[in-house]
């Protein structure tokens, strides 16, 4: 008989998989600060606000619908605390606006088939007034419970007592809500547009390592270029999320009882982050004509002389990922010696563009040269990125206090 052995999960199975990445983001959470531990953070926020929501209205108020009052404590736990504001707001005047509309009609016409369909019509159209934004659907939400709420009651007084307790429940639970995000570790995300800057870089940083070393071992083909053309593309997306980071990180100060800390009325994110990020931007562009530039090349024969010509500029192109790759671990703690660093760096890749342009002069390669494979786009291009990187260095030293610039 041949013995059957019960299988385990080994660490190359799935389930153990599964628990090392649960571990690792568990020792995110807990060692640094990120997206993991604003997970944890916001879920226990959200189970307090929900925890004192139940206990003031079921266990104090004694309400029959009681479940209204931690469910809008959660919902008003929003990224910013602005946001919990605006949109608490947006909510009370949502609500009230579904459950003054069906006690009119509902008064009015009468508990009937008729009368749902006039208030579901009613409130859709109500949903829809652009001033409520994302709450408009909670009209008809609104108007259904309380249709229903209606429908349970017997008198005309408890019909009123629940819509009315239906009204401040929801006001309990919103305030609930509010305040937890208020006074319980108030969300500060001007940490959002640093980490913006450190993506768009990254991306551009890796495109340019690649970049270097492919040429150099005359490895360029299209199949090369058209990735690194997909990459460069994708850069514009990148700095699209950054935006809304720069947004997020501005707008969290708003009402943020944190701001009044000495750390955070010192460091609220360099003021430089949106130069920063349009220069980046301009950057992307570049690349995207150099990498097209070089898709046109891969096309074409080259002869000798054009090799020689691309390994002088893998040798610039290493140079520039230098400070695409020290701005993609940029942090405002570690500013001024990282902006001593990127300027070094930059002399580096202003020697390796000089030694370039005596390649393109030897070999009668210049940005006016029209026609035949496109090295003039090259040689414009990489001048053009360390222009970008020295202007983005530059507006980060400026978004400093003075005593705190270095020099150059």
């Amino acid at each position: 008989m041949t013995e059957q052995t019960t299988p385990r999960h080994g660490p190359g199975s799935t389930w153990g998989d599964h628990r090392t990445r649960t571990a690792a983001w568990a020792s995110r959470a807990v060692t640094s600060a990120g997206p993991e531990r604003d997970s944890v953070v916001i879920v226990l926020k959200c189970t307090l606000a929900a925890w004192l929501a139940w206990l003031v209205s079921y266990d104090l108020m004694g309400a029959e619908t009681a479940a209204f009052a931690p469910f809008s404590a959660v919902l008003m736990m929003q990224v910013t605390v602005y946001q919990s504001v605006v949109q608490s707001l947006r909510y009370v005047a949502a609500v009230g606006a579904g459950v003054a509309l069906q006690a009119l009609l509902g008064f009015f016409i009468g508990p009937d088939l008729l009368t749902f369909a006039v208030v579901s019509l009613t409130a859709l159209a109500i949903g829809r007034w652009p001033a409520l934004g994302a709450q408009g659907t909670q009209v008809a939400t609104a108007a259904f419970f309380a249709f229903s709420t209606y429908l349970a009651a017997t008198t005309v007084g408890d019909r009123i007592a629940q819509l009315g307790q239906l009204v401040v429940l929801v006001l309990i639970g919103s305030g609930i809500g509010v305040l937890v995000n208020l006074l319980v570790l108030p969300p500060m995300r001007y940490r959002s547009a640093e980490y913006g800057v450190r993506r768009v870089a990254d991306v551009l940083a890796a495109t340019l390592e690649e970049i270097g070393p492919a040429l150099r071992r005359d490895e360029l083909d299209t199949d090369r270029s058209g990735h690194w053309r997909a990459q460069a593309a994708g850069v514009g997306r990148t700095v699209s999320q950054a935006r809304t980071g720069l947004d997020t990180a501005r707008e969290s100060r708003h009402f943020n009882l944190r701001r009044l800390l000495r750390r955070n009325r010192q460091s609220h994110g360099f003021r430089g982050y949106e130069s920063v990020l349009d220069a980046l931007e301009r950057v992307q562009h570049q690349l995207a004509s150099l990498v097209r530039a070089l898709d046109r090349i891969a096309e074409a024969e080259t002869g000798p002389r054009h090799r020689t010509f691309l390994g002088r500029y893998a040798d610039c192109a290493d140079a520039l990922a230098a400070p695409a790759r020290l701005l993609a671990g940029v942090e405002e703690t570690r500013l001024p010696a990282q902006i001593q660093e990127l300027r070094s760096r930059l002399r580096q890749a202003e020697t390796a563009a000089d030694r370039l342009d005596d390649a393109a002069a030897h070999l009668d390669i210049s940005l006016a040269r029209g026609g035949g494979p496109p090295y003039g786009v090259l040689l414009l291009e990489a001048h053009r990125l360390l222009e970008e990187f020295q202007y983005t260095t530059e507006v980060l030293a400026d978004s400093l206090p003075v005593a705190a610039r270095p020099g150059r």
